[in-house]
């Protein structure tokens, strides 16, 4: 089981990175959070699951191991599969799916594309007694970007997104409006600027 990857980017797709390690180029599936954290040349460590088919063989990673703990939890739940786990991933910050599966916020859960409200129900139901604690939005995050960086960040993990740079321009526009007071983490702001474009398209 490969726990983690450790190396330089050497591709940056919309759903996924290539990191090179020790010459060999593994393409890791990514949540658009985990990829706005990522830069091309640069080199990074990502936390990874592997999902073992019977007709493939795909490593999820995730910024951090708190991420990836979710991920393979949320698995375990009736009708999740990996992809819908980490669409929850890519809607909700860790500490916001606990809260909403721990309350029961069915509304929260059903902002997941591919979730209903039988399914939200269901994943209450299977997962509030084993979610863990509760946290505060954003307490795990480290490293809060500085003003100047976050903006550039959260423009090309919208355009990796396939969306043009006059929505990413817009959007990015539009999160930085919506602050008051302490910049949060990158993945945070992405998380922001893709609901914001998911209500135009």
């Amino acid at each position: 089981m490969i726990a983690s990857v450790r190396g330089v980017v050497a591709a940056i797709a919309p759903d996924s990175a290539v990191i090179e390690v020790g010459g060999v180029g593994l393409q890791v599936q990514c949540a658009p959070g985990t990829l706005a954290g990522l830069k091309l040349g640069g080199e990074a460590r990502l936390a990874t699951s592997m999902v073992v088919r019977e007709d493939s063989l795909t490593l999820y990673g995730f910024a951090d191991d708190d991420e990836k703990q979710l991920f393979e939890l949320l698995q375990t739940a009736s009708g999740v599969g990996p992809r819908l786990a980490q669409a929850v991933l890519a809607v909700h910050h860790p500490d916001a799916v606990r809260r909403a599966i721990s309350g029961a916020d069915l509304v929260a859960l059903t902002k997941v594309p591919g979730i209903g409200k039988k399914g939200a129900e269901r994943m209450v139901l299977e997962l509030r007694d084993r979610i863990g604690p509760v946290g505060v939005l954003g307490a795990a995050a480290t490293g809060t970007p500085r003003p100047a960086d976050w903006q550039e960040q959260v423009r090309q993990g919208v355009l990796a997104l396939g969306w043009t740079a006059t929505q990413a321009d817009q959007a990015v526009a539009a999160v930085a409006e919506g602050l008051d007071g302490e910049v949060p983490p990158v993945p945070v702001l992405l998380r922001q600027a893709i609901r914001l474009l998911g209500r135009t398209r």
